[in-house]
Parts: structure tokens; C-alpha cells; sequence
């Protein structure tokens, strides 16, 4: 299979994918492919990208979690810079994990890319001093067609790490810390509904 390798359906959700690719290295430095269509169409995973994304965040942020209604998205994702937990949510209807979660530690060091198919919402949480996090996505983004998530819906039960604080009936940062950094979340991510509310694929 080339430069890379993939764990296909982690914890038994399928289409959820772990990839890690072969890093070449040497007193110098590494050198690794970080995509290659040709490897992916040899791992059944025959996506066409159109569009590259990149963000800044700093320790405490909590990006999510999202989805196109629409126009849903495949996305690939990983970290160039500091470490972030990626997770995944199952929103497809008919799915036999529907409202399942998946988490994933992306970091700089490790490389290791989330593929994450259409039908799920996804969010992170930074937990480096900063990270820069990277990701294809098979659809351009939609401005109006977002939609989102309660990111500590007791429902989900998600597990960030090093998160500390106490769900109190909202999608609310307030009283949240991460290694005592405060939880620093978008205001319209504070005001997303739990899964019972949320838009299914």
C-alpha cells in the first residue's frame, strides 16, 4: 500500500479511518508523502479533495463540533503543530452507531491523520500551548448550510482529555478549564442542542 497505512472503522463505526504514513528519516530531518490519491484508491479509500483548510488555536480552544447539512463532507485531518483530540460523532440515520463518538490524539510528533466520512459531526480540542491543524475536505464549504452540536452533551458522553469542569444543562464554557486554561469556545458553539435536537443525515 505505499507510504501509508490504515486502520479502517475504529471502534467498530464504519468509514471512521486512521492513517499513518511512513516518515523517512535521517540526521537531517524526515521526509514523509502527506497524501497521495494513488495509495488512498489502494486502501478503498477513493476520495477526490477539493479544498485544503488550516487553522491556528490556542490552548483551551474547542472547535465544534460541526456539520454540513447539505452538503456534507469528508474531511482528512491531522496536526502540523502542537496536539489537538479530534473527534467524531455518528449523525447518519440509518447507521447501526448512530450517535456514537470517536476520538482520535493528532499531534505533530505522531503524524497520524483522521479520516472522517460524511454524516458526522466533528469538533477538537487544542491541548498544546498552540496547534495547527490541517484537513482536505471531497466539498467546498457552504457558509449557510452549517450546522452543530452541543460539544458536552451528556447523551454522547464524550471524554476530552484534561478537561475539567461540570455539565450544567448548556453547551456553556463557563466554569471549564483545560490544565487551568479556561475553555475557550466560540459563542455559537455555546449555543448548540444536544443530540435529540440535532439534524440527522
Amino acid at each position: 500500500m505505499g507510504q501509508i497505512t490504515v486502520e479502517k472503522n475504529l471502534d467498530g463505526i464504519e468509514g471512521l479511518c486512521l492513517i499513518t504514513p511512513a516518515v523517512h528519516g535521517d540526521n537531517r530531518g524526515y521526509f514523509m508523502e502527506t497524501y497521495s490519491q494513488r495509495d488512498m484508491a489502494e486502501a478503498g479509500l477513493g476520495i477526490l479533495f477539493v479544498q485544503d483548510n488550516q487553522s491556528m488555536s490556542t490552548k483551551g480552544v474547542l472547535r465544534g463540533l460541526h456539520f454540513q447539512k447539505q452538503y456534507p463532507q469528508t474531511k482528512l485531518v491531522r496536526v502540523i503543530r502542537g496536539a489537538v483530540f479530534d473527534v467524531a460523532v455518528d449523525l447518519r440515520s440509518g447507521s447501526a452507531t448512530y450517535g456514537k463518538w470517536h476520538g482520535e490524539l493528532l499531534t505533530e510528533e505522531n503524524k497520524k491523520q483522521f479520516l472522517i466520512p460524511r454524516g458526522f459531526a466533528h469538533g477538537f480540542l487544542v491541548l498544546s500551548d498552540t496547534a495547527e491543524f490541517c484537513y482536505k475536505c471531497d466539498d467546498f464549504y457552504h457558509p449557510n448550510d452549517e450546522g452543530g452540536m452541543a460539544w458536552n452533551d451528556p447523551e454522547i458522553g464524550i471524554v476530552w482529555p484534561k478537561l475539567e469542569g461540570e455539565h450544567k444543562g448548556t453547551a456553556s464554557s463557563d466554569g471549564y478549564t483545560v490544565d487551568g486554561v479556561p475553555l475557550n469556545l466560540s459563542e455559537k458553539d455555546q449555543k448548540w442542542l444536544g443530540i435529540k435536537d440535532t439534524f440527522k443525515f
